[in-house]
């Protein structure tokens, strides 16, 4: 996060200057905007630096018959699942319930049962979340706004 120390300082100043009910409004907004950013992150199956996701390792033919129908996470990047929070001091976009855990194993590629029944398996890494540069400009584009009202 230190890529962000400098973007931090510069709107310090402005922010330290307005009541906390403002920089909450300021916050939720940006929570709001971020998780949209995210979400079509994982709709387009990129990490937020733009590297596409590791592919699916390939079914065992004893399995199921035909293709996956249906993208990786596409549940998970749903607003029931990811949840957008902002407070006087944060804004906060995560994943919440008992997806939380899945999410944190593929993006930190950690090994996980599938089931209970079934062997570990070790997914890849595959950053579900993340600060990119274009976010940095979804929040100067809001604190901009909320300073041109």
């Amino acid at each position: 996060m230190s890529e962000l120390k400098q973007f931090e300082e510069r709107l310090a100043g402005l922010i330290g200057n307005l009541t906390p009910v403002q920089r909450r409004k300021i916050a939720v907004e940006v929570a709001k905007r971020l998780r949209t950013s995210q979400q079509q992150h994982i709709k387009q199956q990129k990490a937020p630096d733009g590297t596409p996701y590791a592919n699916r390792k390939p079914q065992p033919a004893s399995g199921k018959r035909g293709r996956v129908k249906r993208q990786m996470f596409a549940k998970l990047r749903t607003n029931r699942f990811m949840k957008a929070q902002g407070s006087s001091d944060a804004a906060v976009v995560e994943f919440v319930g008992r997806v939380q855990r899945m999410a944190r194993i593929h993006q930190e590629g950690l090994s996980d049962k599938p089931n209970r029944f079934s062997r570990e398996v070790k997914y890849d890494a595959r950053q579900l979340l993340g600060f990119s540069a274009s976010d940095r400009d979804i929040v100067e584009e809001v604190v901009t706004e909320f300073f041109r009202e």
